[in-house]
């Protein structure tokens, strides 16, 4: 798409762009590992059984509030420079 002569990526690809997908997914780990041991610590540290859809959330919150954050940062440059242009 573009706007006054600028070309704007989709929103698809704006969200799979490589470097945003590698941040969320870095960050996900990290966050999503902290918080997996603080919700589930005691179950992992008794050797009980684990939530697995509780661990699938724990990773996919981070994953798409940063991505979230990302693309919402990325629009806003784009915004920002056609305005100038």
């Amino acid at each position: 798409m573009t706007v006054e002569g600028i070309h704007r990526p989709s929103l698809a690809a704006i969200l799979f762009e490589r470097g945003i997908v590698r941040r969320s997914l870095v960050l996900a780990v990290i966050v999503g590992t902290i918080l997996n041991i603080i919700n589930q610590g005691d179950a992992l540290l008794a050797g009980t059984h684990l939530v697995a859809w509780k661990i699938a959330l724990t990773y996919c919150v981070p994953y798409c509030v940063a991505t979230y954050g990302a693309v919402t940062a990325r629009l806003e440059m784009m915004k920002r420079s056609a305005r100038v242009a």
